[in-house]
């Protein structure tokens, strides 16, 4: 028997009992579409935090403090301060470097009129809003002169210009920060993002405001102490040259030995997008194994009635051997129905899936919307699942046809 014979033969067979074989299919009709449907999710979710991590800013080097040992004890990551003023400035010169914005953070109660808030103050140079790609909606950024003479001016993230000005024009009002009065000369255009930690809930100040009259950094070696240093790379493709340049200047300015621990640390935005990769991508897969559970139940469905159907077809099989049939054209006949009904309720199930991804697209989600991204290998590892559920489940049907004996099968009633 051909295999376009025994497809042609089991393509009868199920649709001598076309309601039967609709419920068996049902199961692996679920299970492919929840396989890609939820999948198609876990993609787009990856695709999402790729993109706002890009949109951060490009070729970015987040330096921050590292593990200081005292008394030979390791002291919490960030917990001493390690990064000085004059080591942003020293790395400006480094070959491969094009901006370089210092940050210190600190937290301030924000007072105007009646509304009071607790929020995180940044304190920052121009550039720190070239590095991450800020547009203002309303006023103008920090400039140079207002860093460099301790301005008490301030730029407000979108949800804290909202809160306090919620009908008015905050450019030209005073709000009061730790109780200092400051003049709001800008708001930032929403950048999107939730919690504390959105750019959007936050207000942004010249560094040496911040350090002197906000909140006394300290001196490290010297210098001012920082929270924060943003490199930006010249090119995607020097930013391992210039991590490890910016490694041994840090190393040598902090007279660090051979053998000594950095006390910084350097993520790079290329290590930033690798890790979210590597967690939604495991995200992905486990939410691909919850659905293939059910492609599992609908291939043991398949088994089921595939047994009931030998059973049923008990002297069908013996009058085909009983005329020449072979053990393996009975195998292949009863593997070739197994394969079928997966194959079948794959196909119908990428159709459902796909269109479960399409309908869901667009569903608000915090701040952004659910955007399923289906891709073909989803499609095809989705489809190859279905296929070898229906060999795994229907070898043993087939195997237990194809083994009956031709005399005892005549005589089954």
């Amino acid at each position: 028997m051909s295999v376009l014979e025994a497809l042609r033969t089991a393509a009868l067979s199920l649709a001598a009992n076309k309601m039967r074989s609709a419920l068996t299919m049902l199961g692996v009709i679920i299970g492919v579409a929840s396989v890609i449907a939820l999948m198609s999710i876990g993609r787009g979710t990856q695709v999402a935090i790729r993109s706002q991590i890009e949109r951060i800013g490009t070729n970015l080097i987040f330096v921050t403090p590292g593990v200081v040992r005292v008394g030979g004890i390791a002291q919490a990551p960030g917990s001493a301060p390690t990064l000085t003023y004059e080591d942003a400035m020293a790395l400006k010169d480094l070959p491969g470097v094009a901006v370089v914005a210092p940050v210190f953070q600190t937290g301030a109660q924000i007072v105007y009129q009646r509304s009071n808030l607790r929020v995180q103050v940044y304190g920052v140079t121009p550039e720190f809003f070239a590095v991450r790609n800020l547009q203002v909606e309303n006023g103008d950024f920090l400039s140079p002169a207002h860093v460099e003479t301790g301005a008490a001016v301030a730029v407000l993230g979108a949800n804290v210009a909202a809160q306090l000005f919620p009908e008015g024009d905050p450019i030209g009002g005073f709000i009061r920060l730790n109780n200092i009065p400051f003049r709001v000369i800008g708001v930032l255009a929403p950048v999107g993002g939730t919690g504390f930690g959105s750019l959007d809930n936050q207000v942004f100040v010249p560094l040496s405001t911040a350090t002197q009259r906000l909140a006394r950094s300290g001196q490290f070696r010297g210098s001012e102490v920082i929270s924060q240093i943003i490199v930006q790379a010249n090119g995607a493709d020097q930013i391992p040259t210039v991590v490890q340049t910016i490694r041994s200047a840090l190393r040598e300015r902090h007279r660090l030995l051979d053998g000594d621990e950095d006390d910084f640390t350097l993520v790079s935005q290329q290590d930033l997008i690798q890790t979210s990769a590597q967690i939604t991508g495991t995200l992905t897969l486990f939410l691909g194994a919850i659905a293939a559970i059910s492609l599992i139940v609908g291939g043991i469905g398949i088994m089921n009635i595939m047994l009931v159907s030998v059973t049923e077809r008990t002297r069908e099989i013996g009058l085909r051997k009983a005329v020449g049939a072979r053990r393996r054209d009975i195998l292949m006949q009863f593997l070739s129905e197994a394969v079928t009904l997966s194959g079948l309720g794959g196909l119908v199930g990428v159709g459902l899936g796909i269109g479960i991804s399409r309908l869901i697209s667009g569903i608000p989600v915090g701040n952004g919307t659910l955007r399923p991204v289906v891709q073909g290998d989803i499609i095809a590892l989705a489809l190859l699942f279905a296929v070898a559920v229906g060999v795994f489940f229907g070898i043993y049907p087939a195997i237990r046809a194809a083994a009956l004996n031709p005399i005892d099968a005549l005589r089954y009633e």
